[in-house]
Parts: structure tokens; sequence; C-alpha cells
């Protein structure tokens, strides 16, 4: 029983997180690596499984209030698509070690980026 509420919480802080556009993921992934010790490949493709409903109620609830630019999230897309397919491949080539220390490093970037990044009124 407790290591359900763990997991309901996780996925609430990643779905709450995900809902804002901040990417939830970064906490399912580590949360799924760490302290399920889910393999990373695997961690990954839940968190995209996760955030496929996410993505669509905050979609459908944006696009109710008239906050998404239709024409340039199909131009996104486009270019999202094919390079999510690239990128699943490459992840499938390289060794779960390295895959892990990439995502952290990019983690640690963004991060920082929006750590150390004046914000725009």
């Amino acid at each position: 029983m407790k290591h359900e509420a763990f997991n309901m919480i996780a996925a609430a802080g990643a779905g709450a997180l995900g809902a804002m556009g901040m990417g939830g993921g970064g906490i399912l992934v580590i949360y799924l690596t760490l302290a399920l010790g889910t393999p990373q490949l695997q961690a990954q493709g839940i968190n995209l499984l996760f955030f496929l409903p996410c993505a669509a109620i905050s979609l459908v609830i944006n696009g109710l209030r008239r906050l998404v630019d239709w024409r340039r999230a199909l131009w996104i897309a486009l270019g999202g698509l094919p390079t999510t397919l690239l990128g699943l491949w490459i992840a499938g080539k390289i060794e779960i070690k390295w895959l892990g220390w990439i995502f952290a490093g990019l983690l640690i970037v963004i991060g920082g980026k929006e750590l150390f990044s004046k914000q725009e009124n």
C-alpha cells in the first residue's frame, strides 16, 4: 500500500508539472529509475505513454481558451514527429548507462538555464 501511495504522488507531481508546461517527465523518469529501479529505456517509454493523455487534456483546455497557435503547432509537430523517430532509434543504439548520463546532463543544463535566465515580463 505504501508503494502505491508513492507511485500516485510521483504521478500527480509529474502530471501537474506537465500540465503547466514544465516537463513532468523529468520527475517521472527519475522516480521510475531511481526509486523503482526501472531500466532507463522502459522508464522513458512509460513517460511517453503517461504524457499522451496529459498533453491531450492540456491541448483541449488551452485550445478552448484560444491559447494555441494552431498553424505554428502544426509546423512544430511536422518537425517533431520525424525527429522523435530518429531519437528513438538513436536511444536504442546507445548503451543504457550513457543514456542515463545524457538524460541527467540535459536535466542539469535545462535546470541551470531556467534557474539563471532572466524572466521577461
